[in-house]
């Protein structure tokens, strides 16, 4: 632990020095990288978890490190534009929703940052009714906030930066990951080593929220289910499951969801975005590693790019950026 803090504090001091931009020392790449690029690393003041990007600001949570901001209009040569430290918790997920960012702070619960002026990012409150906070999904004017043992909370965002706290959808396992589908049908958990669980959104919609909800199906899957993104046109979910990787599971008929594909990404799968038949998933020292699963049967690797310890990840049309618990914020350009 100790040679580890060593070699990441080493780290950190260079970029210091170095400053944000264009790496200078050329990338390890397991395997073809596919014509995925690193453009660009910055260093952040502490361990990058997570990132969602604004138009042209990337906001991090950094564990002990509260949020980080950069400023991204140009890829190649990222700047930190603020920071907020005196966060307490543990900042772990990342989530903006109109121009408040919501840190997931374990067992410190949500804490809420008004980004309106996001060189000057303002500490709103910190709420420790919902924890341990792992991560969000918003959708029809609720939050829907993962607590792990807890399952997942539920509040109604009609106050914006103080969310009434209401119910909760009751999960057999520790609930990491919550999305919703977009056609108003189903919120998906995935529940670590129970699998994925589902659940009627017309039974939280018509209750208001107030009440204990329980699933309408279930499905065990290998590994720990860590995070999750879905196809809606598909139904398919892409399931982030640790040391068992990628598994993608047909939840059209959620009562009897099945597994209908899989990769073994050698890393821990920990976060996964999907976009044009593409997964962008990360796997801690195994980095980022992009599959095809045009043919969910039998997804394709089509590149990998190494970064050091990769945690989060998102994406729009050009990039991709990953939050690196060791190097900090990673651009990499998308080939077209």
């Amino acid at each position: 632990m100790m040679k580890r803090i060593l070699t990441v504090l080493a780290f950190y001091l260079t970029g210091l020095l170095a400053g944000c931009g264009t790496p200078n020392d050329p990338e390890s790449i397991m395997g073809d990288d596919g014509g995925y690029k690193i453009v660009s690393k910055c260093a952040t003041s502490a361990f990058a978890q997570d990132v969602v990007v604004k138009d042209t600001v990337a906001y991090l949570s950094q564990g002990e490190g509260g949020l980080g901001v950069i400023n991204i209009s140009n890829p190649a040569k990222p700047k930190i534009i603020s920071t907020i430290i005196d966060i307490r918790g543990y900042s772990y997920k990342i989530a903006l929703y109109d121009s408040v960012i919501f840190l997931a702070s374990g067992t410190f619960g949500v804490t809420y940052v008004n980004i309106s002026n996001p060189n000057n990012p303002i500490f709103i409150h910190n709420d420790r009714t919902i924890s341990p906070a792992k991560d969000f999904e918003f959708f029809s004017n609720f939050m829907f906030v993962a607590t792990s043992e807890e399952g997942v909370r539920i509040a109604d965002l009609t106050y914006l930066t103080y969310p009434e706290t209401r119910g909760t959808l009751v999960t057999s396992g520790f609930a990491q990951g919550i999305v919703a589908t977009q056609d108003s049908v189903y919120l998906i958990a995935a529940c670590g080593e129970a699998g994925l669980a589902f659940y009627d959104f017309s039974q939280v919609k018509s209750t208001g929220g107030w009440g204990s909800y329980y699933p309408v199906g279930l499905i065990d899957l290998p590994g720990y289910a860590e995070n999750l993104a879905i196809n809606l046109s598909l139904k398919y979910a892409y399931v982030a499951c640790g040391t068992a990787g990628l598994i993608i599971v047909d939840f059209s008929d959620s009562s009897s969801a099945k597994i209908v594909g899989s990769y073994n990404t050698g890393g821990y799968a920990k976060e996964v975005f999907y976009r044009n038949n593409k997964l962008y998933i990360t796997t801690e020292l195994r980095g980022l590693q992009i599959i095809d699963v045009s043919n969910v049967s039998a997804p394709v690797r089509i590149g990998t790019v190494q970064t050091q310890f990769a945690k989060g990840v998102t994406a729009d049309d050009k990039y991709i950026y990953v939050a690196d618990e060791n190097e900090g914020l990673v651009i990499i350009s998308i080939p077209h």
